[in-house]
């Protein structure tokens, strides 16, 4: 089962290698740097548009960040 901690870490992983700043993040998806934090704290999931958005900006495949990549 794929937990919300998995997810959480994943993003968070994937964030850091990527350089940038929660607030540079946020900019470029549109958001408020504290949903980034929500995000990362794992308060808050991502919306599908949003996720969707992360995974471009970031380069990623949704698989990954979803752990349905095993």
């Amino acid at each position: 089962m794929i937990t919300l901690e998995q997810i959480q870490k994943r993003l968070a992983e994937c964030i850091k290698q990527s350089g940038m700043t929660q607030t540079e993040l946020a900019a470029r998806l549109g958001i408020k740097q504290p949903t980034i934090g929500q995000y990362l704290s794992g308060r808050a999931m991502p919306a599908l548009d949003t996720l969707a958005n992360l995974c471009k900006v970031l380069d990623l495949d949704a698989n990954y960040i979803l752990c349905l990549d095993k």
